[in-house]
């Protein structure tokens, strides 16, 4: 630091931006929050008609990726089009079980959806249709207003109610642009969440698998462990669970092999095509082996034919709606997170853009036209999703194919499932929700952010000893306390000289770096606000005092400068410049200089305009704090 005072002549002024109307700078507030993307650009300075053919392009991403398609794709999409449909076809006929629903509707939920999705979904990797955490939600959800057994059409009412509001929510939130409101379910709770629902999905599948005609509503492990318990003497069916135990090792044993690096690529379809395998088999053994005599439970009849209309089953007034609507911005928020999170992955892994608030659109406007087609609320499924893109997938075609397959199993095969063993159904839903459960990422998650995992296991807790809603609950709660956090305590640091150099850090970061004698540096690590302003006053205030505390005690200068780095401070609002100002008071009082090093553009122009600036100097606004050390405290600054 000696050639501090050789620097000085090199000391330059911090520079203040020009002046912008209020137009001006709420424009481009309004740009950036919900405009970040410019998705107008293109059509600027394009004649009517360009703009049209890009406007439906937009909104039907089909119309642009249809020009260059050719038959070596169509090739690769019916192929990963067979694939999953292979996988979804039983586990549509489980999931809607989940949803407390008749098979047929989660055959149907495959059927329009995805022709939808088709033509409007940005991801081409994505594979929609019905899935377990949102089936399981909304089942849980309808059975709170309606019993599925007693009150049979009301509850399908409701739930194509609830279906409809869910694509309402979804569409709005991409029409509004605002699906940054979904982020606020954070990585770690989403991982606890997604657990939780597994263990819970898992549990409910214990009823199916082991034969159990008596079996509670409850979702939560305590209740479901009572009847499970409850129901060994004269419950469980040794038949039923031979059936269970057998398949569900043969289609573990599949995932393996499917997952085994090596022959990742060639044997992808191994755990695709063993649920179906299963299907046929148990069905036949059922059959011939009339196992059904014996206590074993299966599906029995599936209503033949494509989606039957249900416009005149949806309310849009009244109590239904009402309990409709509340139930679908739930599930439509949890089905969009689940979506989005997936077509993000597959888009990052093949290097392409995916526009978030269109997929919301698309999503959106799919659910409500399958509501009017009985259909409950359908999403991306991140296992046939991985299997669509193992299998080679080019556009969304796939979809196309596997709803063409769906549609041909509504028509023709249904009557073929008659003998489906409920167990089989059981297995196929535990196998598949077993992959939900990211012990990896939660470990992780405990290694880097202790309040991460909090609030991931706060999901996990809320979801397996509560019930699904109540950790959704937790798990929004955790996150939003989390951002408070960070937001009324933000970080603040002590800095010092890196020895040799003009440069100031962070001295626990580098017990290296040197404190300058006389002089407290302290950064703050956020904007300040009216939710932290006080603290960070406070924070400061307290650094002083400890600092003044160490000098009379081992005999060192008084503190004479105190300057704040405000490099990481990108805003600051009418509380945050009050609390500079009552600051400013107090070290006037203990006569200290406020010196403030780096403010940016936004921070510097409010300050001035608060007639802070001239509160304290200009002299005292520094471009470094290496400057606004020689500034502040030059005979300190050339004695170190």
């Amino acid at each position: 630091m000696a050639n501090h005072s050789d620097s000085s002549s090199c000391v330059h002024k911090v520079g203040f931006p020009p002046r912008r109307s209020l137009a001006t700078d709420f424009t481009r507030g309004l740009k950036e929050t919900f405009f970040a993307d410019d998705p107008l650009r293109p059509y600027k300075d394009q004649p009517r008609s360009k703009q049209l053919a890009l406007g439906l392009r937009f909104l039907f991403p089909a119309l642009e990726w249809g020009r260059d398609y050719n038959l070596s794709k169509l090739k690769s999409d019916i192929v990963a089009g067979l694939t999953i449909a292979s996988l979804c076809i039983p586990q549509d006929i489980g999931y809607a079980k989940l949803a407390n629903m008749d098979p047929q509707y989660g055959l149907y939920s495959s059927f329009v959806p995805p022709l939808v999705y088709a033509a409007m979904g940005s991801s081409r990797d994505i594979a929609i249709g019905p899935v377990a955490v949102v089936s399981l939600l909304l089942g849980a959800l309808l059975q709170n207003e309606f019993d599925p057994v007693t009150q049979k059409e009301e509850y399908r009412r409701l739930a194509f109610t609830a279906t409809f509001f869910a694509g309402v929510t979804q569409a709005a939130l991409g029409f509004l642009r605002l699906g940054f409101l979904i982020d606020f379910l954070s990585h770690a709770a989403i991982v606890g969440f997604m657990g939780g629902a597994a263990i819970t999905i898992a549990l409910q599948q214990l009823k199916g698998f082991l034969g159990i005609k008596k079996f509670t509503k409850n979702t939560d492990i305590v209740s479901v462990m009572r009847s499970v318990w409850g129901s060994v003497e004269h419950g469980w069916n040794w038949q039923t669970m031979l059936i269970g135990s057998a398949f569900l090792a043969f289609l573990l044993a599949a995932k393996y092999v499917g997952k085994k690096k090596q022959q990742q690529q060639q044997l992808f379809w191994v755990p695709a095509i063993a649920p179906l395998i299963s299907v046929i088999l148990a069905t036949f053994l059922v059959y011939i082996t009339r196992a059904d005599e014996h206590g074993v439970q299966i599906v029995k009849k599936i209503e033949k034919g494509i989606n039957p209309s249900s416009v005149d089953q949806i309310r849009f007034a009244g109590s239904f709606a009402a309990k409709g609507f509340r139930i679908g911005v739930v599930a439509g928020m949890v089905a969009l997170t689940e979506a989005v999170a997936i077509g993000r992955t597959f888009a990052a892994m093949k290097d392409y853009q995916l526009d978030g608030n269109k997929e919301m659109v698309a999503l959106g406007t799919m659910n409500m036209l399958g509501s009017m087609a009985s259909c409950y609320v359908s999403t991306g499924s991140f296992s046939r999703s991985a299997v669509n893109y193992m299998a080679g997938c080019q556009t969304t075609v796939s979809n196309v194919v596997m709803s063409l397959v769906v549609m041909l199993t509504l028509l023709v095969l249904t009557p073929l499932f008659q003998y489906t063993p409920n167990a089989i159904l059981s297995s196929i839903i535990i196998s598949a929700v077993l992959g939900l459960i990211d012990y990896e990422a939660a470990y992780l998650i405990w290694k880097v952010d202790r309040f991460d995992f909090v609030a991931c296991m706060g999901a996990f807790f809320g979801v397996v000893f509560m019930s699904v809603e109540i950790g959704l609950l937790v798990a929004v709660s955790i996150s939003l306390a989390k951002i408070l956090l960070q937001v009324t305590r933000p970080r603040t640091a002590l800095l010092g000289n890196l020895p040799g150099t003009m440069i100031y850090r962070n001295v626990e970061q580098y017990p290296e770096a040197i404190r300058v004698p006389g002089v407290l540096i302290v950064r703050v690590d956020s904007a300040i606000y009216f939710s932290n302003s006080n603290y960070v006053k406070e924070r400061i205030l307290r650094w002083l005092r400890d600092e003044e505390e160490q000098q009379n005690a081992n005999d060192l200068p008084r503190v004479d400068c105190l300057i704040i780095d405000m490099s990481p401070v990108t805003d600051v609002d009418t509380s945050g410049i009050h609390a500079l100002k009552e600051l400013h008071k107090s070290l006037q009082k203990r006569e200290v200089q406020l010196g403030i090093a780096n403010p940016g553009a936004v921070v510097v122009e409010k300050l001035r305009l608060a007639e802070f600036i001239e509160l304290i100097g200009q002299e005292k606004l520094f471009l470094t704090v290496g400057e606004a050390v020689i500034g502040c405290a030059p005979k300190v600054s050339e004695d170190v």
